[in-house]
């Protein structure tokens, strides 16, 4: 079944909370303080799309495709991104909050988490190869068995890694951050 294709439009202060988000292929298209909460965008496909200021809380996300997608300033609680279209997934987030949204086995190489909240995120075998959490706040996520090869931690504030348990080859940390990934050993440093 095809599907609209819709490009280079810009979308303000809508509610698809209340009115049903028409499936279709957004290709370069703006939405600018829109609320997609507890709505069902599954199987749409966004490409080059740009978010700002809306609320996806809770959508329903399954086989959507993010290809090249940048979210600013967005609240993408309890979404499941591991849920995603993984091909060409692509997307980077600045001032988010994604608290207990879940990125699981997803290959997410070099995407940008920058000054946001990811308190109880699940990356589990997630590949973050080359990411950046850059002044993110990342109380309580779940790092396991997850590639952090050459991740930047730098910023990033309420780490908790364990070495053991992931790849950090050339990730970089700052001395507090360096010191969390200690926390596990129980040892005392004066």
């Amino acid at each position: 079944m095809d599907v609209p294709y819709v490009a280079d439009k810009e979308f303000k202060g809508e509610n698809y909370e209340t009115s049903k988000f028409p499936k279709a292929e957004y290709d370069h298209c703006t939405f600018i303080n829109c609320t997609f909460k507890d709505t069902n965008v599954s199987n749409i496909q966004f490409l080059e799309c740009t978010f700002e200021d809306c609320d996806f809380s809770m959508a329903n996300i399954k086989n959507t495709s993010f290809k090249d997608v940048t979210f600013y300033g967005c609240k993408l609680m309890g979404l499941h991104f591991d849920e995603c279209n993984p091909f060409l997934l692509s997307f980077n987030f600045e001032n988010c909050i994604l608290n207990f949204a879940t990125f699981n086995q997803l290959k997410i190489k070099e995407t940008v988490f920058k000054n946001c909240i990811l308190e109880q995120v699940d990356f589990s075998e997630a590949n973050l190869e080359n990411a950046s959490f850059m002044g993110s706040n990342l109380q309580k996520t779940i790092f396991y068995n997850t590639n952090l090869k050459k991740t930047d931690f730098s910023s990033a504030t309420n780490l908790s890694i364990d070495p053991n348990l992931n790849t950090l080859e050339k990730a970089k940390f700052s001395t507090e951050g360096a010191l969390a990934l200690l926390k596990k050993f129980d040892i005392i440093i004066e």
